[in-house]
């Protein structure tokens, strides 16, 4: 797989690496390697990987709105959930992750972020989505082998 290089936009993706701090019950806080990533095959979703980008990462996938709407108000329930920058930490965004097994809070820098979105919406501007997913290919994986 192709990554472009940090702050560089290929003609379908965007990806932003940076630097987060993932912290956990019971363990100190631990700066982690990261990549924001959006393809305008998903228009509708960010990926953010965890961890060296030449290693096994962590991938967790949600909604492109979910990370927009957060840099401004708490968003989300469930698995993740967005949680804008707070006059105490006013340069951070935090990122909950939970699963049936836990759960951790990332903390990454609301500039990343902010640019990372910028790149994403130029490429595809919010309300836009619907023009990029290619239908007959999902109909074409779906169908696969039914026949």
């Amino acid at each position: 797989m192709r990554h472009p290089l940090p702050g560089t936009a290929d003609e379908r993706s965007v990806a932003h690496r940076t630097e987060i701090i993932v912290s956990v019950a019971d363990e100190p806080p631990i700066p982690l390697p990261a990549e924001l990533r959006y393809d305008m095959s998903d228009p509708y979703a960010v990926r953010l990987s965890l961890g060296a980008p030449d290693a096994h990462s962590v991938d967790w996938v949600f909604a492109r709105s979910l990370l927009a709407d957060g840099v401004r108000r708490s968003a989300g329930i469930g698995e993740v959930v967005v949680i804008p920058p707070h006059r105490c930490h006013p340069d951070t965004l935090r990122i909950l992750l939970r699963t049936r097994t836990g759960a951790a809070v990332l903390e990454v820098g609301i500039r990343a972020v902010t640019a990372f979105l910028r790149r994403a919406d130029t490429m595809v501007p919010p309300g836009t989505e619907h023009r990029h997913i290619d239908l007959d290919g999902v109909v074409a994986r779906l169908t696969a082998g039914s026949e």
